[in-house]
């Protein structure tokens, strides 16, 4: 298969790349062109479709692929996921998830430096244009930070988004509160609203000084952490910034029993509920993961015009799913995708959010495939009120991901849709323009030693696991908060 190699910068003149089949976009609804042909310049596509009849300076024939939209990831792991070590080693308070009292009352520390937040980011961006995703909004742990994420490190995640070519909504999440453990194993929340003003008008000056950077490429958010840390007023006034600075603001809601549990203690209600009482919903608002919400909660997230983003994989881990999908969907809820743990494979979410809402459904027809697809492209773009993106059609932003079906393991690709739902995975994302630029080509990411950056992943996974005991309650080893699945012996 032939690539173009003049990456990350736009080609001069129109570009026009060919596959056995392209997702186009008309009448509001993706379209399969079998032979299909996608034209791109200046960073905008100018046609989609068959025989073009322009003039073109090159033309690059991918052969046995699918070229379609770029994936958006509205909840998109920036860091080095130490949500994996959750999957075996529960309860999360009991390791290291939530900060014991002798912890906080010594003074919670940044476990990371400077250098090492900057690298992880940079890290985790290639890996999602690794994976087909041209859109990010970044999600990262705040138990390994002092306390929220700062203005300065999302300055240089901005500068990591444009040197890679990744288009980004940014910005510092900031809290009022989190929960401590006593010692006596007692769980306490803990509000400082002080604290969470100051993080919300550095989060607020931040938006104003980096929106539209990089000719666009980059964008601002809003990210409030979770929803049962918050007042009333500290939301509202977020909302409220959020709509003045015309920005996406993102809240984690409806997402485990502790939170139901602090939201009713709290305010004798439910998340979603409560955030309508105070007018914070609206169609900026984001909100993952919507598991742990009733039908009415949903109709009311439905109503405000807010979008959920729906992270199957990561949920699934916890033994829990979106219920469900389609019947959501019909019920108008606007629903993206995101990825928000290891691997930032969006074709696995969209293999396992089909399966999973057909299970939750109790329907071998509902969820289909394409309604997955449509999530992870038109539903982000849609929550970010971006007509430009997640579509192929002549005016949308050229963001395109080629995946190469000509492998083995595939099968027999007779609908490349269900192919991605089947056999496929973002290990088979060969090209990703992004703006008009070639970002990827031949799955290689210009500037980027993929092996000698995992094994620097690795090392700085390594000390910070080393840390756990240092804000684990009762502070016992890494062997014991982290066991191994069988006893491990050694010569």
């Amino acid at each position: 298969m032939p690539h173009s190699r003049r990456t990350n910068r736009r080609d001069d003149g129109p570009t026009l790349l060919a596959a056995r089949w392209v997702v186009g976009h008309l009448d509001g609804r993706h379209v399969l062109h079998e032979n299909g042909e996608v034209v791109h310049e200046n960073g905008r596509i100018i046609f989609v479709g068959h025989r073009y009849a322009g003039p073109v300076k090159r033309r690059i024939d991918h052969g046995m692929a699918l070229i379609g939209p770029g994936f958006i990831d509205l909840d998109a792991l920036s860091d080095l996921d130490t949500g994996v070590l959750g999957l075996d080693h529960q309860p999360g308070w009991k390791k290291g998830r939530v900060w014991p009292r002798d912890y906080v009352d010594a003074g919670p520390v940044e476990m990371l430096d400077r250098e090492e937040l900057a690298f992880q980011k940079h890290y985790a961006f290639a890996q999602l244009i690794r994976n087909g995703i041209t859109t990010a909004l970044p999600i990262a742990s705040l138990f390994y930070r002092a306390w929220n994420e700062t203005p300065d490190e999302f300055a240089s995640a901005a500068e990591s988004a444009a040197e890679l070519g990744l288009r980004a909504y940014l910005g510092p999440a900031f809290r009022a509160g989190h929960s401590v453990i006593e010692a006596d194993g007692g769980i306490v929340v803990e509000v400082d609203e002080e604290r969470g003003a100051r993080g919300l008008e550095q989060a607020i000056a931040f938006c104003k000084d980096n929106e539209g950077r990089f000719g666009g490429l980059v964008r601002t958010m809003l990210c409030p952490d979770r929803v049962e840390f918050w007042t009333a007023g500290l939301l509202r006034r977020t909302a409220d910034a959020a709509r003045d600075l015309e920005v996406p603001v993102r809240l984690h809601c409806c997402q485990s029993s502790f939170e139901v549990e602090t939201i009713r203690r709290r305010f004798g209600t439910t998340s979603a509920r409560w955030l309508q009482d105070i007018g914070f919903l609206g169609e900026r608002a984001l909100l993952p993961h919507g598991t742990h919400a009733d039908h009415h909660d949903l109709e009311i997230i439905a109503g405000s015009g807010a979008s959920l983003v729906h992270c199957p994989l990561v949920m699934a881990r916890h033994g829990v799913a979106l219920d469900n999908f389609s019947r959501l969907r019909g019920q108008g809820l606007r629903i993206g995708m995101g990825t928000d743990t290891w691997p930032p494979d969006m074709v696995l979410n969209m293999q396992l959010g089909l399966m999973l809402g057909r299970v939750m459904a109790g329907n071998i027809e509902a969820p289909k495939s394409a309604d997955l697809y449509d999530a992870a492209t038109i539903g982000g773009a849609d929550a970010l009120g971006r007509p430009d993106l997640g579509r192929l059609q002549a005016g949308a932003a050229a963001d395109i991901v080629v995946f190469d079906l000509s492998g083995n393991h595939l099968g027999q690709v007779v609908d490349p849709i269900a192919c991605l739902m089947t056999s496929a995975s973002g290990r088979d994302v060969d090209t990703v323009i992004i703006d008009g630029r070639t970002v990827m080509s031949a799955r290689t990411i210009p500037g980027i030693d993929v092996d000698a950056a995992h094994r620097r992943a690795r090392s700085q996974f390594e000390r910070l696991v080393g840390r756990y005991p240092q804000r684990t309650w009762r502070h016992p080893t890494v062997g014991e908060i982290f066991p191994p699945s069988y006893r491990t012996v050694v010569s």
